[in-house]
């Protein structure tokens, strides 16, 4: 009788209270001002357009453009050259090698290259034709000399003819390029025409510019002695802006240092030095 009460006791159902309460989810808030979902009504497609996917695995579609340049292993030239342009910034620069960092105008280069133009040295080609015309008219009792006749105005270039010009005060202008290397070459030109009086002006990459106008590949300085009437005014306005900017102010560049820029993150760290020692990034760098 005992052992059927207790298996009664066990089948029959536990109280309300003593039920394990099932535990319900409850469902999240559709999120406020929510434009997708099953029911959202979809974007009509434009036929005119087609969707053309991109797969950039290997192999597949071509990669999209990225800029590469610091990981490029550059030529040993490039990177001297990029080298020596820092350090004439970083280092202090004397003023006879400064003074070629002060460079002419654009507008002032422009009209020079113009005026140039117009007196190119002749040719090899040009020459010759020239000459065959005069030898033609000598044979056929035309002239009697070859070289009777008007000389041909030409700008005169070459580095030691320029500097004979200078000193015998024959050159009227004289155009120095700021790229020649080694600089040793033409460093005394600038101090050799302020001495004579001639006007000059330092032109940037004139070196290639100037060899173009003389059938060269490079020049490093031209001059010019003498012009046709027409362009005589185009001349004088360059002897009067070289004037103001190189003659006028020869004592001050010969006096002036160049280089001493720092770079990006050295400006920045000076600068925080400078806040720190409640001071000026001038007064840290004289100390």
């Amino acid at each position: 009788m005992t052992h059927r009460a207790d298996i009664a006791i066990l089948l029959s159902p536990l109280p309300s209270s003593a039920q394990p309460k099932a535990t319900t989810t409850k469902k999240a808030a559709p999120a406020p001002y929510s434009k997708g979902g099953k029911n959202a009504a979809k974007a009509p497609k434009d036929a005119r357009f087609e969707k053309r996917s991109r797969n950039f695995g290997i192999g597949q579609d071509i990669q999209p453009p990225r800029d590469l340049t610091r990981f490029v292993k550059w030529p040993e030239y490039v990177r001297l050259q990029r080298q020596k342009v820092i350090l004439n910034q970083r280092l202090k620069v004397p003023p006879a090698i400064a003074q070629f960092s002060h460079t002419v105008d654009k507008n002032t280069a422009t009209n020079l290259f113009k005026l140039l133009n117009k007196y190119r040295p002749e040719s090899r080609q040009e020459k010759k034709a020239r000459l065959d015309a005069a030898a033609k008219e000598v044979a056929d009792g035309k002239k009697a000399d070859a070289k009777a006749g008007p000389k041909p105005i030409h700008a005169k270039y070459g580095l030691n003819h320029v500097t004979a010009l200078i000193e015998a005060k024959k050159a009227k202008f004289v155009a120095i390029a700021d790229d020649v290397d080694p600089i040793e070459l033409v460093v005394f030109l600038p101090a050799l025409c302020t001495k004579m009086g001639v006007p000059y002006v330092i032109v940037k990459g004139g070196k290639s510019r100037m060899g173009t106008v003389a059938h060269k590949k490079t020049c490093a300085v031209m001059a010019i002695t003498e012009v046709k009437s027409e362009d005589e005014r185009d001349l004088a306005a360059l002897v009067s802006s070289a004037k103001a900017n190189y003659l006028d102010k020869a004592s001050e560049l010969r006096r002036s240092w160049g280089g001493g820029v720092r770079g990006g993150k050295s400006t920045v760290k000076m600068e925080k030095k400078a806040k720190q020692a409640g001071t000026t990034v001038a007064a840290i760098t004289a100390q």
